[in-house]
């Protein structure tokens, strides 16, 4: 697929999502790709993950497992993109309509705006509306951790959920948005270090690591961009955190949209957090900025997700006239 083609389908797969997310009666009738690559790795986990293997040999399962999940997530995306695009424009928009369920601009937004007005309402609430979106203890968090932990989710989640997959998508199209979404999934379910997936997850999450790299450093470019059009926002203090703190983060890719945002906005978020029962510790994000985040801060954070996500549209459009023309 040529280049002009794969930046116009990503186009029409972001604008497709961005104005009607993944309907909820498709999601009722048959689920969402995410829900199928989850049911493969499962399979996947389940038979190829014995308890009785040694390290090495669950290391080279979980190897294994991966090249099956990176085939399976690809080959998919090849065969919708091969039938659809033999219908000729009508078949990109197709195409694009089925590529936006690899993009999560929409319910990223929904579902951290929720947290916010959980705030308005009570510390439970916001609790209950933050456990949704992060994997961390909420009953350990007081009103500043909920606001803090739903920014540093739609920073990372805007790099691993938006930027990423858009990437792929218009360097690989379908099949590469697909493999990218596969990989994801995979290090999300298997990926952590528990007693289980400390040796079968390992590929997962080092090569999920590997095809974030150049999206986590966009994400945080574009954050810095936005920050020009969102008011009360600095470019300079997003650039300055960015540089300094995101090396800081236990994450390769994390800390740069995270460091970004934190920066943007004039607050502090990561450092100690709880995760099942027990204290991690990480860099901070936006050091010397203000740690006591609010329900505004998270409603301030997604005025500039909009904007870099703007930035972004705006990006592949631009991209995609002078590849056509």
């Amino acid at each position: 697929m040529s280049l002009e083609l794969t930046l116009a389908l990503t186009l029409a797969a972001l604008l497709f999502e961005a104005a009607f997310g993944y309907p909820s009666l498709l999601l009722a009738r048959i689920g969402h790709p995410v829900m199928w690559i989850g049911r493969l790795i499962a399979l996947l986990d389940r038979h190829l993950n014995r308890d009785a293997a040694a390290p090495g040999e669950r290391r080279l399962a979980g190897v294994g497992a991966l090249i099956l999940i990176v085939l399976a997530s690809g080959m998919a995306g090849l065969v919708v993109q091969v039938l659809l695009m033999r219908l000729p424009f009508v078949g990109l928009l197709l195409a694009g309509l089925a590529g936006s369920a690899l993009f999560a601009q929409r319910s990223l937004h929904h579902f951290v705006a929720q947290v916010a007005d959980g705030l308005d309402e009570s510390l439970e609430a916001g609790r209950r509306a933050v456990s949704h979106i992060v994997g961390r203890d909420p009953e350990k968090l007081d009103e500043a951790g909920v606001a803090r932990a739903a920014i540093e989710s739609l920073a990372e989640n805007y790099s691993d959920g938006v930027v990423a997959p858009a990437l792929w998508m218009a360097i690989g199209g379908l099949p590469g948005a697909a493999i990218y979404k596969g990989v994801n999934t995979a290090d999300s379910m298997i990926g952590h270090r528990d007693a289980r997936h400390t040796h079968f997850g390992w590929a997962s999450a080092r090569f999920d690591d590997l095809i974030n790299l150049p999206a986590s450093r966009l994400a945080g470019a574009l954050i810095v961009v936005a920050a020009v059009f969102v008011r009360g926002a600095s470019p300079w203090r997003a650039i300055t955190a960015m540089r300094r703190d995101a090396a800081r983060h236990r994450s390769p890719n994390a800390g740069w949209p995270e460091a970004a945002m934190a920066g943007a906005l004039g607050i502090a978020i990561a450092g100690p957090r709880h995760y099942g029962g027990k204290l991690s510790v990480d860099g901070l994000m936006g050091e010397g900025g203000r740690y006591e985040c609010t329900a505004n801060d998270i409603r301030r954070a997604l005025a500039l997700y909009r904007a870099a996500d703007g930035v972004m549209v705006a990006l592949v459009a631009a991209l995609a006239l002078v590849a056509w023309g």
